[in-house]
C-alpha cells in the first residue's frame, strides 16, 4: 500500500513505531503489534505497528520518527510503499558497544529490555537510553549500540527470551560504525529530528514551508512563476528553541548546513570580517542545497545607524549584497535567529532577504508537555509522575527550562546512589544502573531551583495564598472571581456572550484591610503568573527609563500570559496630572505610559492589572475609567463575621485552651482591621511564650514544650497592647468614596468632592 510519511508523536518517538490509521490496517490485515516493511527507493525498513492518531483518520499517512526516516531514506510528505513483513523472533543478538561506554556486570538485561518489541537487523545502529548522567551524556540521553549479529540472520524481534550477548569489539570497530551519515563529506548532520522539539508544531510547519518546499520541489515556484523564499528570521526570548529548529530543519532535509557565529567572523583587519562572511556563502553555493545559520544575527547585523564601530557597517554591507546583490544566491537559504529582534538592522528585514520573520515564543501547557514528553522519553521515570501536573505548574518556563528541570530531576536520582558507586573505578556496575529511577521527590526538588528565564528580569512568582488564608471579604472575593478568575477559566463563555474580560482592578480601602493578600490569592486561585511591581522600583533618574520599566513589565507579561500584573500603592506612581509638581514631569510621564500599555493599541490577552492604593483620590481621574482599571472593588473594614473568619485563619495552627471564645474576640475587636487582628494573635502567642519560657529551666523546655496554651489572658493581654488603627471618621470616608464609585463607576466620580472627603 502506499502511504504519506509524517513525523510521529514526541512521547513515541525512539520506539521503533510506525502509526498507520485503522483503514489501512484493516485493508492490509495488520493489528497492533504486527510488523511492516516500509520501503522508499532503495532503502526498506521494518518498524511495529501502533494505531494511529484520531486526526489521521483516512488520510493514509504513516508516522515514523527520525531515526526510521533516516534508515528509510525518505522524508516528510514522501510516499513509501508499506507491506506486512513475515518476521522472526531473535534467539540471540550481539550487540557492540561505543569504546568509551564503561559499564561492568551484566548490561544485557537493560539492552533486552530496551530493545523488547523492536526489530533489529544486522549493521544497524539503535540508539538506547541507559538510565542518567555520564552515560546518555554522549548524545542526548541514547547511547547508539551495533547490532553486531543475530540469529536467525536477518530482520529479527527482540523478546524477552532474546539472549542478548556483548560484543568484546567496540562499535567504531564492526563495518559502517555508529551514527547517521548526511551529505556534504566529512561534515556532520546535527542529529535532531522533529520529533525531538515538543510544542513548536505551528512555527515548524511554517519554516518546512519556507526551507523544504523549495529545495525539493523547486519545480512548484517555477510554475507559479516565482522565486522561492531566500531567509528566515525566527526570534524569539532566549531558550525557546531557535537553533534547534534550525538543526531539525538541516537534519530532516539532508542539506549541507553550516553556521556563522557572530564573534568569530569578526577581525580587527580592514576587509578581512567581510571575507570570511563571503567564503561562508562560497562553500555553501558549492554545496547547495544548503543552509546558512546565522545565529545570533544581532551581533554582526546591528542597525547602522546607531552602531559606534566601522566594522559592524561593513559586515551589514556585506551580508544585504550576498543575501540580495547581483550575483545568484542559487539554493542557498540563510536562517537568522535572535532574541533582539529590534536591534537588527531593517535593511535585512525586508522581503527578497528575510522573507518571513517566526516568533518562537514561550510555549503554552500543551508545549510545555510536549517538550517533558521529549526530555524524559529516555529516562526510567517512577510509577505516578504526572508530566501534565508538571506542565501544567510551569508558567513561563522556555523549552531549555523544562531540560533543565529534567536535567536536575536526573541529577537528584544519581545523588541518592552516589554512596554506591566506586568513583575509583574505571567501570560502573550494570547492577546499580538498573535500580536508577527518577522519582516523584526527585521532579518537587529541582522545581524548586529552577526559575523560569523568561521572566527572570522581573520579580515573578505563582504566590502560595489560597482564598482560605483570606478571612471574611466573601463579597470582595466574589467580585475579584468573576473579574479575573473567570475570563481565564471560562473563555468558552466570554466568547458566546461576546464579552471582554475587564483589564484592572482597582482595590481600595483603609491600610491593614488585606488588599495585597487578596491580589495574591487571586493570582494563586487563577492559576497565572505574578509580576509584583513596587511603585517607587520603576522611578529612575534618566529621562525614558521609568516609561521603559513601565513597557518592560507589560510585555513580559503579554509574552508569558495569563499573568497578573500587581501594582501596590499605586497612588506613588499614578498621581493626577497637572498638578505642581517637583519631578521634572517623570510621574505625568509614567502615567501616560500607564494609560497607553492598558488601553492602547496593542491587545492585552491573558493580562489583567491589579492594583492597590489606600488613597484613592490621589489617582488620575484618566487611569481609573472604564477600559483602564474598570472594576472598582472597596476592601472594607471587617464586620464582626469576618471579624471571626480572620481570628480563626490566624488561630488555625494555634494551641487555643479550652477557654478561648473567638466570637467574643470579634465581638470586641470594632475597628480593628485584618493586620491589628493578625497583631492580636501574634502578641497573645508571644505573652504564652514569654510566660513559659521564663517559667521552666532551659533543660526542660524541650519535653514540655506540647504542654504550652494560649488562654484568653493573653488575648486580654494582647488587646490592651494593640488598639484599632481605623476610627470612625476614616472609615466614614472610605463609605462616601464607595457611594461615588458607585454613583458613578466612570471613574472616581467628582475627584474633587473624593479630595474634599479625604481633607
Amino acid at each position: 500500500m502506499k502511504l504519506t510519511v509524517k513525523p510521529l508523536k514526541q512521547k513515541d518517538a525512539g520506539r521503533g513505531l510506525a502509526a498507520i490509521d485503522r483503514g489501512a490496517m484493516n485493508e492490509m490485515d495488520l493489528e497492533n503489534g504486527d510488523y511492516i516493511v516500509i520501503e522508499g527507493g532503495e532503502n526498506r525498513v521494518v518498524a511495529r505497528v501502533w494505531p494511529g492518531y484520531p486526526e489521521d483518520e483516512g488520510r493514509g499517512v504513516v508516522r515514523i520518527d527520525g531515526q526510521l526516516r533516516q534508515e528509510a531514506n525518505v522524508g516528510i510528505d514522501d510516499n513509501v510503499n508499506v507491506e506486512k513483513a513475515d518476521v522472526q523472533v531473535a534467539k540471540a543478538v550481539t550487540v557492540a558497544l561505543p569504546q568509551n561506554l564503561r559499564v561492568r556486570g551484566n548490561v544485557g538485561p537493560m539492552i533486552r529490555n530496551n530493545l523488547s518489541g523492536q526489530a533489529v537487523t544486522q549493521g544497524q545502529t539503535v540508539p538506547v537510553s541507559f538510565g542518567l548522567g555520564p552515560l546518555s551524556s554522549m548524545s542526548g540521553q541514547k547511547i547508539p549500540l551495533k547490532i553486531a549479529e543475530t540469529e536467525p540472520e536477518g530482520t529479527v524481534v527482540v523478546t524477552d527470551q532474546t539472549d542478548i550477548e556483548v560484543s568484546e569489539q567496540p562499535a567504531e570497530q564492526i563495518s559502517g560504525g555508529p551514527g547517521r551519515g548526511g551529505g556534504g563529506g566529512d561534515r556532520e548532520t546535527p542529529d535532531v529530528a522533529y520529533e525531538d522539539i515538543g510544542g513548536l508544531d505551528d512555527e515548524l510547519e511554517q519554516v518546512r514551508e519556507m526551507i523544504e518546499l523549495p529545495m525539493r520541489h523547486p519545480e512548484l515556484f517555477q510554475q507559479l512563476g516565482i522565486e522561492p523564499p531566500k531567509g528566515v528570521l525566527l526570534h524569539g526570548p532566549p531558550g525557546t528553541g531557535k537553533t534547534l529548529m534550525a538543526k531539525a530543519v538541516a537534519n530532516e532535509i539532508d542539506a549541507y548546513f553550516t553556521t556563522i557565529s557572530g564573534p568569530e567572523i569578526m577581525s580587527k583587519y580592514y576587509g578581512e570580517s567581510e571575507e570570511q562572511l563571503r567564503e561562508v556563502f562560497e562553500e555553501a553555493e558549492e554545496n547547495a542545497p544548503a543552509i546558512v545559520f546565522i545565529d545570533e544575527i544581532d551581533s554582526i547585523a546591528p542597525k547602522r545607524g546607531e552602531t559606534q564601530g566601522d566594522v559592524e557597517r561593513r559586515v551589514v554591507a556585506q551580508l544585504l549584497s550576498l543575501m540580495d546583490g547581483l550575483e545568484e544566491r542559487g539554493q542557498v537559504i540563510v536562517i537568522g535567529a535572535t532574541n533582539r529582534v529590534d536591534a537588527i538592522d531593517p535593511a535585512l528585514r525586508r522581503g527578497g532577504r528575510f522573507d518571513r520573520e517566526i516568533e518562537i515564543g514561550v510555549p503554552d501547557k500543551e508545549g510545555r508537555k510536549e517538550v517533558l514528553q521529549v526530555h524524559t522519553r529516555g529516562m526510567p521515570l517512577a510509577e505516578g509522575i504526572d508530566l501534565d501536573a508538571y506542565a501544567e505548574s510551569t508558567h513561563g518556563f522556555v523549552g531549555a527550562d523544562l531540560e533543565q528541570l529534567t536535567k536536575e530531576s536526573a541529577m537528584n536520582a544519581l545523588r541518592r546512589i552516589r554512596p554506591e558507586l566506586d568513583l575509583e573505578s574505571d567501570e560502573i556496575d550494570a547492577e546499580v544502573l538498573e535500580r536508577l529511577e527518577v522519582s516523584e521527590d526527585d521532579f518537587k526538588d529541582a522545581m524548586k531551583g529552577i526559575s523560569p528565564s523568561a521572566l527572570r528580569e522581573v520579580f515573578v512568582e505563582v504566590p502560595d495564598v489560597s482564598w482560605e488564608d483570606v478571612g471574611g471579604l466573601e463579597d470582595t472575593k466574589e467580585r475579584l472571581r468573576e473579574t479575573i478568575q473567570w475570563p481565564l477559566e471560562y473563555p468558552d463563555v466570554f466568547e458566546a456572550m461576546d464579552l471582554n474580560a475587564a483589564k484592572g482592578v482597582l482595590l481600595y480601602g483603609p491600610p491593614g484591610t488585606g488588599k495585597t493578600l487578596l491580589a495574591k490569592a487571586v493570582a494563586n486561585e487563577a492559576q497565572s503568573n505574578f509580576i509584583s511591581v513596587k511603585g517607587p522600583e520603576l522611578l529612575n533618574k534618566f529621562v525614558g527609563e521609568s516609561e521603559k520599566g513601565v513597557r518592560e513589565v507589560f510585555e513580559k507579561a503579554r509574552e508569558n500570559a495569563p499573568t497578573v500584573i500587581f501594582f501596590d500603592e499605586i497612588d506613588s506612581i499614578a498621581a493626577e496630572r497637572g498638578g505642581t509638581s517637583t519631578d521634572s514631569g517623570v510621574g505625568e510621564r509614567v502615567v501616560s505610559q500607564l494609560l497607553t500599555e492598558l488601553d492602547g493599541l496593542e491587545e492585552m490577552q491573558d493580562v489583567v492589572v491589579v492594583a492597590t492604593t489606600n488613597r484613592p483620590d490621589l489617582i488620575d481621574s484618566a487611569l481609573i475609567r472604564p477600559g483602564r482599571l474598570d472594576r472598582h472593588v472597596h476592601v472594607p473594614v471587617p464586620d464582626e463575621e469576618a471579624r471571626r473568619a480572620i481570628f480563626q485563619v490566624h488561630t488555625r495552627n494555634k494551641p487555643l485552651a479550652d477557654g478561648v471564645d473567638l466570637d467574643q474576640l470579634a465581638r470586641r475587636t470594632e475597628g480593628y482591621v485584618g493586620a491589628d487582628i493578625e497583631a492580636v494573635t501574634r502578641e497573645a502567642s508571644m505573652a504564652a511564650t514569654r510566660e513559659f519560657v521564663n517559667s521552666v529551666d532551659p533543660e526542660e523546655i524541650g519535653d514540655t514544650v506540647s504542654n504550652v496554651r494560649i488562654t484568653m489572658d493573653h488575648f486580654e493581654h494582647a488587646l490592651d497592647e494593640v488598639g484599632p488603627s481605623v476610627d470612625e471618621e476614616v472609615r466614614e470616608r472610605y463609605e462616601e468614596i464607595e457611594k461615588r464609585f458607585d454613583h458613578n463607576e466612570a471613574g472616581i466620580g467628582d475627584e474633587e468632592t473624593v479630595g474634599r472627603t479625604f481633607q
